[in-house]
């Protein structure tokens, strides 16, 4: 199969396919969102896009496991072999050093130092969602 360019994919995916989501929000204002697998803001747009880009970022956290959080990366040279597309680095770190290697990952490499930000928001979601609430008697303010 010959590859195809990145544009090309999104004028063909833009205005319909199954991971999209239209949604009215206030007045007409019409919001679009995405599932896609490796989308890291669900927003439908090109620059987000995991369907049309060669090169995508997804911060997930990992199954089974407390505190652990799963970095992938999608490899723009074997986009025809789906067992090998993508790039899996599971991270078990404190989250500064979880975020100094998603950075020198994403835009130190310069594999695509837009997503950079985005990544580091992404993570920075994942983290505080994992953390365990701590059980006990609340104490009162004494104001």
């Amino acid at each position: 199969m010959a590859t195809v360019s990145d544009s090309l994919v999104w004028e063909l995916v833009r205005k319909n396919n199954c991971f999209l989501i239209k949604q009215f929000g206030n007045s007409n204002a019409k919001v679009q969102f995405s599932k896609e697998p490796n989308n890291l803001y669900n927003v439908h747009s090109y620059k987000y896009s995991g369907l049309a880009n060669k090169k995508t970022v997804t911060v997930q956290p990992a199954a089974d496991k407390e505190m652990t959080v799963v970095l992938s990366t999608t490899k723009s040279k074997k986009q025809n072999k789906p067992a090998a597309f993508t790039h899996k680095t599971v991270m078990r770190k404190e989250f500064r050093k979880m975020a100094k290697a998603i950075k020198n990952q994403v835009s130190d490499n310069y594999y695509r130092p837009d997503l950079t930000k985005p990544a580091l928001a992404r993570l920075s979601a994942v983290y505080r969602s994992l953390q365990v609430a701590k059980s006990g008697v609340k104490k009162k303010n004494r104001q």
